[in-house]
């Protein structure tokens, strides 16, 4: 009997991956489960697609696309009657044709024989299966049953809600709204109420969002999600139920629904296709009634690989040598949302171990690491980073994480940590990495005690990718080779197309500025020498700034220079 290939071993053969990369995928599996192909993909190493015509090619079941017309139904053949619409949606398959007593279905899954099954006591005939992609597959039903947007028709019926609560039009009302609270939970709980929020939630989910805001406007509600650092308006609910859908996200949060002139923090979990999903909610009274953002905390989504994050080889090895350091100080700088915590848990996640004691006090804990002793603040009971970070050092700890230094005694601490046997992960926010440096010393921390405890001060930002589907070549103008340094004779920018919803753009990578902490940068700490002269210094020693790190993306056709634009400051002459 012949040995079935390995999907691994397909890939490696295809030329698509190496036995390293497979290695890699496998420790990264083994630790933190999942299927192979799936940590393939989120490793960048892989498509969809590819993983999809492998598995094929293991279990000799075709494999085909919309491009290949592979994907498109037989004509006159009632398929849609055999398989009807719902049927297709729920359990993700699509019927191609239909050869006497035999149904050929495509299906994300093919080993999934539980619904291999059901579809073939639905159809009452025998399945072959075909196998192809998820994006693929949703695309196809939709062309073939037409396009469901059962989020659009959530909100249209909005607006046929019979209006229990009226909403108030100015402030002067507001101050004066009375509602009855039993009225007000009986309607944030009322079938309507709670699937639109369902909906509104799910639907964030679907696009990657990594926040919704739910604005009240004053003759209208504004719904938005922020999508790879850039918020979106969608089609917002009735205005008659803003009061109902606060209610009801307050309630998931555990937070009080009759307080209305208070700012208020909650959260919740959520369980969405086999996986827990953590949302933190965040109220604020605005003139015009509760504005409320939630955080969408997907552990799935987060990059726990330092080598898929962004950083050049030559920045990625400078960054690893310092977080294998024993002891010493290292900070990220950068605005919030530029992904400093995704970088230090990737950190963590390289360097942890059962040998090494490692805590991290936080505000908030974003995500929840495996064999990580992770600390909330919180203040109104006295847990402050600084009186957290006193107790740390009795807790026999090697590696310790601080969220943010916001004060010089936490600063002081992380220092004299530092000095002591300890490795110590922060962030500040600065601009840049050489201002960090002149921060800490602005701040009160003496240059002989940042001497020897600093071992990296590195600051980044999130650039959108490129969509790969619609992206375009052109030929950057002479302006743009001579000012902006660009090396390469063609680059790309965006476009737009339905795969990345006309915005051009899918996804985000990060661009990084190191500046490890040599002699030379000691001697200018020394002297208490400005930014300028410490970027100055870097750019002697070939050390990329956070402009050249981006420029580096757009001549590989990572990013557009737009966003580089945006996000940086424009690098001078």
């Amino acid at each position: 009997m012949a040995v079935r290939e390995k999907v691994g071993e397909i890939l490696i053969k295809e030329g698509l991956i190496t036995e390293e990369d497979l290695e890699r995928a496998m420790e990264y599996q083994q630790k933190n489960g999942g299927k192979l192909g799936d940590v393939l993909i989120a490793m960048g190493l892989v498509t969809e697609k590819e993983i999809a015509a492998a598995l094929g090619k293991q279990l000799g079941i075709p494999y085909v696309s919309i491009s290949s017309g592979g994907l498109k139904p037989a004509e006159d053949q009632n398929l849609e009657q055999l398989i009807p619409e719902e049927i297709a949606r729920k359990y993700l398959v699509l019927p191609i044709s239909r050869t006497f007593n035999s149904l050929t279905i495509a299906v994300v899954d093919p080993l999934d024989f539980v619904t291999i099954d059901n579809i073939r006591k639905i159809a009452g005939c025998e399945v072959n299966p075909v196998i192809t992609t998820k994006g693929e597959l949703l695309q196809a039903i939709d062309e073939f049953y037409g396009p469901r947007d059962v989020f659009r028709e959530a909100i249209q019926k909005s607006y046929e809600v019979k209006d229990i609560v009226t909403s108030t039009a100015g402030i002067e009302e507001i101050e004066e709204e009375v509602v009855s609270l039993d009225r007000l939970i009986a309607q944030a709980e009322e079938a309507p109420v709670v699937k639109l929020v369902d909906l509104i939630i799910r639907q964030a989910i679907e696009e990657g969002a990594s926040d919704i805001h739910i604005e009240p406007m004053e003759n209208r509600l504004r719904l938005r999600y922020r999508i790879d650092g850039v918020l979106h308006e969608k089609p917002p609910p009735a205005p008659h139920l803003k009061l109902a859908i606060v209610s009801r996200i307050k309630i998931l949060s555990k937070l009080d629904i009759a307080e209305k002139r208070l700012p208020q923090d909650g959260s919740f979990i959520m369980k969405f296709e086999n996986r827990m999903i953590d949302f933190r909610v965040s109220t604020i009274p605005t003139i015009y009634g509760e504005k409320v953002v939630i955080r969408i905390l997907d552990r799935s989504r987060l990059p726990l690989d330092l080598t898929q994050l962004g950083f050049e080889p030559a920045q990625l090895d400078l960054f690893r040598e310092a977080i294998r350091k024993p002891y010493g100080l290292i900070f990220l700088t950068g605005p919030t949302g530029s992904g400093k915590t995704t970088t230090l848990y990737a950190a963590l996640e390289e360097i942890n171990s059962p040998e090494k004691n490692i805590i991290t006090i936080e505000d908030p804990v974003e995500y929840r690491l495996e064999g990580v002793n992770q600390v909330q603040v919180k203040p109104q009971i006295g847990l402050t980073f600084a009186n957290a970070l006193r107790s740390f050092l009795r807790q026999d700890p090697d590696i310790i994480l601080v969220g943010e230094v916001r004060d010089l005694e936490t600063a002081e601490i992380c220092v004299r940590a530092a000095l002591t046997g300890h490795l110590v992960l922060s962030t500040l926010h600065t601009n840049d990495s050489a201002s960090a440096i002149t921060r800490l010393i602005d701040v009160g921390i003496e240059p002989y005690l940042l001497n020897p405890s600093l071992l990296m001060v590195a600051a980044q930002r999130l650039v959108r990718i490129l969509c790969p589907n619609c992206k375009e070549a052109y030929e950057p103008t002479e302006d743009v080779v001579k000012y902006l340094k660009v090396k390469k004779d063609l680059i790309f920018r965006a476009k737009g197309c339905e795969q990345c919803r006309y915005t051009g753009y899918k996804g985000r990578t990060a661009i990084y500025e190191l500046i490890p902490v040599d002699d030379d940068v000691r001697t200018l700490i020394t002297s208490r020498a400005s930014a300028q002269e410490i970027k100055d210094l870097a750019e002697k020693k070939g050390y990329l700034s956070l402009w050249d790190s981006g420029i580096r993306k757009v001549e590989e056709g990572i990013t557009s220079i737009e966003e580089v634009l945006r996000v940086t400051l424009i690098k001078e002459e």
